[in-house]
């Protein structure tokens, strides 16, 4: 049996394989008899060894491969002669891989997990007829819902509709990071429905949230908002000096995420530079580089440098020392 695996999300993806592995029976037989194999590299000698070879043990072997399809996406274009030899080689290189796949012994499940795949995408388009075919892609709004709560039910719990929402905006689509998260809330609310003011008081994204709260409000000229969010963050506990890194953060992601917006990255390239899990992170701080200009921006750096030093040389105490920066910030 073929399956191929393919998807931007790899939980999804672990999920797959997970339940493909459950149906091939005992785990500790299992383990003895994969084989994993990495996709850029294996030749199509070895992936045909591989597949030949018999079940150790148990009835059935789990072959895992990653990454062969992306080896077949389609590229850009390049110089003529150079673009024929190129596809003359994979069209060699394809014929050997496929004719890999054409006498796989019965006992062997062979699973290829794989990226996004584009349909012209010449051996994924020769296996398909062939694979159980999976395609994976992230979880949006209504169907990262329907997981959540279908996620918290299998673990015998409840949400309600508005802590779910408030996952969604805090936590985006990054499932490994949802199920964590997921997992905290359930041992926390132990057994009752999840709430809303659950998640504010347990999501790790949840003081984030309400720093970028603080940005806005700085950034409108509103002290006395901002000055209402600073007070709820340290009474919840919030220690000055975290707030003042995260302030610091926070400027310097506004700034990275302007240089990018100006060389025309994609959202999902400043995504990855900026080191951003979360969909609702991302979104915020591009909102914020929109109406931040760089000349207040050094501005705000150098308020920041003062306070830090304020705190550290014993000036002002912590809490009075940001205070004082908030209305200056808002001036």
């Amino acid at each position: 049996m073929l399956y191929i695996l393919s998807g931007q999300d790899d939980f999804l993806i672990a999920q797959a394989l997970g339940e493909i592995k459950s149906e091939m029976g005992d785990p500790s037989f299992l383990a003895m008899s994969t084989t994993t194999l990495d996709g850029k590299d294996v030749t199509p000698q070895q992936l045909g060894a591989v597949l030949q070879t018999a079940p150790f043990l148990s009835g059935e072997r789990l072959v895992i491969i990653r990454g062969l399809l992306e080896r077949f996406e389609p590229r850009g274009r390049s110089r003529h002669r150079q673009a024929n030899n190129s596809a003359t080689r994979q069209q060699d290189e394809r014929r050997s891989f496929s004719a890999c796949f054409s006498d796989v012994p019965e006992s062997t499940v062979v699973v290829l997990l794989e990226g996004v795949l584009s349909p012209r995408n010449t051996l994924f388009q020769e296996l398909t007829a062939k694979a159980r075919v999976k395609l994976l892609p992230l979880l949006r709004r209504e169907e990262l819902g329907e997981w959540i709560r279908k996620r918290v039910k299998e673990g015998g719990g409840g949400v309600s509709p508005q802590a779910v929402r408030l996952l969604i905006r805090l936590v985006g689509s990054n499932l490994w990071i949802m199920a964590g998260e997921l997992e905290k809330l359930s041992l926390f609310a132990s057994g009752r429905r999840i709430e809303e003011e659950d998640v504010r008081t347990l999501v790790s994204y949840a003081q984030q949230d309400s720093v970028f709260a603080l940005v806005d409000a700085i950034v409108e000229l509103k002290v006395n908002l901002a000055e209402q969010i600073l007070e709820r963050l340290l009474k919840e506990g919030a220690a000055p000096a975290y707030l003042l890194f995260m302030l610091c953060r926070q400027v310097r992601l506004i700034v990275r995420a302007k240089g990018l917006t100006s060389q025309k990255k994609t959202r999902a390239e400043m995504q990855s530079r900026l080191g951003l899990v979360s969909d609702f992170a991302l979104r915020k701080t591009l909102e914020q580089a929109r109406r931040y200009s760089l000349a207040r921006l050094k501005r705000v750096y150098q308020q920041l440098l003062e306070t830090d030093i304020a705190i550290k040389t014993g000036k002002y105490e912590g809490e009075l020392a940001l205070n004082i920066l908030v209305a200056e910030l808002c001036r």
